[in-house]
């Protein structure tokens, strides 16, 4: 099925908005261990938990955010949400402690626009489209993080961090401009199993081993990124390396790690070996930490474990949510995705206090030390993980008696070929279908007398 223009504009639309809000975040990582020093009651600890603290206030807020854009409207709860993104980083451009910055940081985060706007997504595309929307939004979250790591050491060296979070303010406000004359008003608003937490799936979804695998997984992975961005920046200042010129360290080493990631991406996907593609990942990530903890006071040392972290670190990112929606129940993947990105800001807001905790105690090399020993844990317990089939998620759109007699459609749609589960959910005229994707074939569907 092709996206039509009106797609493309919502798509479009809604990825620039949370591209704009993430580069906002990002922008500071890799210099606000550095600049906080400078800021009244400054601690090693204070500034771990400045860097981090965006993330318990985005794990706290981002369901309760989607269940109130149910109520009260998508476009509201997003403005809401930006606006109060933009607030928190004038907030923080103005401090001048560690306690105006912090809670500046933690309003940045309270803007949990996520879900809302996932669902918001949903409500502006077909069904049948849906998954590659959700591609695109993924994407220009990626391509944020990427380009704040150039552009934060650069805005830093011109206009020092206050100028970083008027930058993100900004940002926050010309998103806002592009939700109210870019992003269509849905005509119908619903609830979206496949795009946003449902309250009444949460036990379900806490109760599965799989995911809670998995999600302790993504809250290890970003506990270790926000960390190694407390000690890096401080790392490579030791050096002798000015601040203002970590950017060229920052971008060969993850332009390179894009290149190591293609192969292993590719390996995984086209011939099946996402677990071994997993491992090799971890692996990459404790390696690269025990090289910054014993080569981690030269340049080249930094940069070279630097590159085998990131490649890690984007094979992981790219794979785990894959991997969650393959484990979660088809009728249960919107609140599986929901619960996953809680972790992963979890994981963010310990990384930031754990690091700063331990950079007083014992410096860089002590973080890094850590930050390698979760790795090393993570890889011991993922060596007998059990990687889910790949399958694909359709949402097929139910009329007339197909609509009405649930359970008889819902046996009808399991035994079409190379469908391993269907749900249907009378109230919102839809089935939940999780397929094979190498046995499923859509134009079953059709024969069958459903819409595809």
């Amino acid at each position: 099925m092709r996206m039509i223009a009106a797609e493309w504009r919502a798509a479009g639309a809604l990825a620039g908005i949370y591209a704009l809000r993430m580069l906002g975040l990002f922008l500071v990582l890799p210099v606000l261990a550095l600049a906080a020093r400078d800021f009244g009651g400054a601690t090693p600890l204070l500034i771990g938990v400045a860097v981090g603290i965006y993330g318990l206030t985005q794990a706290a807020l981002q369901i309760p955010f989607g269940f109130a854009s149910d109520r009260f409207g998508r476009k509201r709860i997003i403005a809401i949400g930006l606006l109060l993104f933009a607030a928190g980083s004038a907030l923080a451009a103005v401090a001048e402690t560690m306690t105006v910055l912090i809670l500046g940081r933690a309003l940045q985060g309270a803007g949990a626009i996520a879900a809302a706007l996932m669902a918001l997504a949903a409500d502006l595309t077909r069904d049948g489209v849906r998954t590659r929307v959700m591609a695109i939004i993924g994407i220009s979250i990626g391509a944020s993080f990427s380009l704040a790591l150039v552009v934060g050491p650069l805005v830093n060296a011109w206009f020092e961090l206050s100028g970083l979070f008027w930058l993100a303010a900004a940002l926050g406000l010309l998103a806002l401009v592009l939700l109210y004359t870019v992003v269509p008003t849905p005509r119908v608003q619903r609830v979206h199993r496949d795009a946003r937490p449902s309250g009444a799936q949460l036990r379900a979804v806490l109760a599965n081993t799989t995911l809670l695998r998995l999600n302790g997984g993504i809250f290890v992975l970003h506990m270790i990124m926000t960390g190694t961005f407390v000690a890096a920046p401080l790392a490579l200042e030791a050096t002798g390396l000015a601040a203002a010129s970590h950017w060229e360290v920052y971008l060969p080493v993850f332009g390179g790690s894009l290149a190591l990631m293609g192969p292993l991406v590719m390996l995984a996907e086209r011939h099946d070996r996402t677990r071994p593609v997993f491992l090799v990942a971890l692996a990459l990530i404790a390696v690269a930490h025990a090289g910054l903890g014993v080569y981690g006071d030269t340049v080249f040392g930094i940069g070279l474990a630097l590159l085998l972290f990131f490649a890690g670190f984007n094979v992981l990112e790219a794979s785990l949510p894959a991997l969650v929606s393959r484990a979660a129940p088809v009728a249960q993947k919107g609140t599986a995705m929901g619960v996953y990105s809680t972790c992963q800001f979890l994981g963010a807001f310990i990384g930031g206090v754990g690091a700063g905790l331990l950079e007083g105690i014992g410096g860089p090399p002590l973080v890094f030390a850590a930050l390698g020993v979760a790795a090393a844990a993570w890889l011991f317990v993922a060596r007998t993980m059990r990687v889910p089939p790949p399958v694909a998620s359709y949402v097929v759109p139910l009329n007339g008696q197909a609509r009405t007699d649930a359970e008889d459609t819902a046996q009808r749609l399991s035994g079409l070929p190379g469908v391993e589960e269907a749900v249907v959910v009378a109230e919102e005229g839809v089935a939940y279908l999780k397929v094979d994707r190498q046995t499923f074939d859509q134009a079953a569907l059709q024969r069958a007398g459903f819409e595809t």
